[in-house]
């Protein structure tokens, strides 16, 4: 194979991408993006590429553990041959569509290609080796923190927290459920189309969709982009996962009310809220974000779905906001706070590894600042949803008791679901894990001022 093709190989490309992630730290969504777009690739190369970028990340800890034993010193490795090397192991474990000599052959290729025959010796070496041996016997690894971290590439300090949790039986289904695919789900814009029409309409256009089991207002995409369909462009749908539709309903809404989305970017949440509210009953939502350009994101996002009369936007801290509206000034307040993301590590993986014990401990003092800076903000009678993309009792659950004990005008409500699939814990909050209905993980708490 000619030096030039091979580097514009899905598997060249994937380590390409793989070597930033690891070294420089950058996202992996966005040097995937941003590489199928230079690279003009097929829709079967673009496949191909996201499968080896993101499944190579999500069992990294994995693929380390099969290539400890045949590596000397991985230290010493440059970081494309790891990369190159925890590639071809993933596609010989987790790619059955790929026949291992072709592995083998492509990889020594690529070590040759970006480096030297003594390389390309060490990779052919190593890689045989992973071979004929085959993946080691987890049940080898007695302690179950360690050998569940190590089976389903997580943080022992992740899986140490969530046995304690939940339980090592339903921890364990959880970490098997961040290696499944990512969905796309899909928010229908119940203000400008129904949800049954909004299926046909896609279906027409050549994509699969069905009803969400999660939210009435969504849908979750079987083939496809919808992304690139008229619905989306004309505002009709929004891209938007199935946990986070369920945080607008939780505000109960009336059309007149006056809503305050405190960390609003994107802005998925603030326009599903712009939908139930009334501009000829004065009804409006201020979303705040601390970036200008996020501002901007708001803002075309509720342009786009028709729902920009309502929504008015405020580049600024949320803690600040005090300082320029008065006290008692809206009727439910929405705090979708900043957190670990740990509830995204399907979708995100690299998450898993940047974060750490630490990170829970500073993020829960913002949590805590924004809860209190806005807490007067609220009118008396009025709603507050906090909510998190996390799953952490140190984000969640310690954040609201901390808040509560001082505040005693505020008391925990049940979260309004309309959907009665999904079950409350028994203190009245909502924790979804990944593996329960196929979600992010995500925690709601809703919280009520007394009259």
């Amino acid at each position: 194979m000619e030096n030039k093709s091979i580097r514009k190989s899905s598997r060249y490309l994937a380590m390409m991408i793989l070597e930033k992630v690891n070294s420089k730290g950058a996202f992996s969504n966005i040097v995937l993006n941003q590489t199928i777009e230079k690279e003009t690739l097929s829709k079967e190369d673009s496949n191909l590429l996201t499968e080896l970028v993101y499944g190579v990340i999500q069992r990294k800890r994995t693929l380390d553990y099969i290539l400890e034993p045949y590596l000397d010193n991985k230290k010493k490795l440059q970081n494309w041959v790891l990369q190159l090397l925890r590639l071809s192991v993933y596609q010989l474990y987790y790619l059955e569509r790929v026949p291992d000599h072709a592995v083998l052959n492509e990889a020594v290729n690529i070590a040759k290609v970006r480096g030297h025959k003594g390389i390309a010796g060490l990779t052919n070496g190593v890689l045989r080796n992973v071979l004929r041996n085959g993946i080691p016997d987890y049940s080898k690894i007695k302690d179950p923190v360690v050998r569940l971290g190590t089976m389903y590439s997580l943080p022992d300090w992740i899986i140490d927290q969530s046995i304690k949790n939940i339980g090592i039986e339903e921890t364990e289904n959880y970490a098997q459920s961040l290696l499944e695919k990512s969905k796309v789900s899909l928010r229908v814009n119940s203000k400008q189309i129904s949800v049954d029409k909004a299926i046909e309409q896609l279906m027409d256009e050549g994509y699969s969709v069905e009803k969400s089991r999660v939210s009435p207002y969504g849908l979750v995409s079987k083939s496809g982009l919808p992304a690139r369909s008229s619905l989306f462009k004309t505002g009709m749908i929004t891209i938007q996962d199935e946990s986070s539709m369920l945080v607008a309903p939780a505000l109960k809404i009336e059309p007149g009310d006056k809503v305050l989305d405190a960390c609003a970017a994107p802005g998925g949440k603030t326009t599903h809220i712009a939908t139930y509210l009334d501009q000829r009953q004065n009804g409006e939502v201020l979303a705040l974000d601390l970036h200008a350009h996020k501002i901007r994101l708001i803002e075309q996002n509720a342009k786009r779905q028709h729902v920009d009369a309502v929504v008015k936007t405020q580049n600024i801290d949320a803690r600040k906001i005090k300082e320029l509206v008065s006290d008692e000034t809206f009727d439910k307040i929405l705090i979708d706070a900043p957190c670990s993301g740990l509830g995204l590590m399907r979708r995100k993986p690299e998450i898993r590894y940047s974060k750490t014990p630490e990170d829970l401990i500073s993020l829960k003092k913002i949590q805590l600042d924004i809860l209190v800076s806005l807490a007067p903000l609220l009118k008396k009678g009025g709603r507050l949803i906090y909510s998190t993309c996390t799953i952490t009792h140190e984000e969640n659950e310690e954040v609201i008791e901390t808040f509560l004990r001082d505040h005693p005008a505020y008391t925990i409500e049940p979260v309004y679901l309309e959907n009665k699939y999904i079950n409350l814990d028994e203190d009245d909050m909502l924790r979804l894990y990944p593996h329960q209905y196929g979600t992010d993980g995500f925690f709601i708490c809703s919280l009520t001022k007394a009259k």
